[in-house]
């Protein structure tokens, strides 16, 4: 019977080394950011639902005062997707 050839294997050779980044860090204006909007919000929508929008900017505005703070929450919590 014929002998079968023998594979030759190449040396292993490690990937080349990552030079590591501070890519963990946030920038310096994210958890201000983050931290004033989501309070923003919640204070926008204290008020409204304290003083029964009867403030002038809040009682032209109507039912969309929900929309107004709800939206600053949520700009709070995709901000505070960019941080880490």
């Amino acid at each position: 019977m014929p002998k079968s050839r023998l594979r030759r294997r190449s040396d292993f050779t490690p990937p080349p080394l990552r030079v590591r980044t501070d890519a963990r860090i946030s920038r310096r204006w994210v958890a201000p950011t983050m931290v004033t909007l989501l309070l923003l919000g919640l204070v926008w929508l204290v008020v409204y639902y304290v003083t029964e929008g009867d403030l002038p900017l809040m009682s032209a505005l109507g039912g969309w005062n929900l929309v107004v703070g709800m939206g600053l929450i949520t700009a709070g919590f995709f901000t505070a997707t960019k941080w880490k």
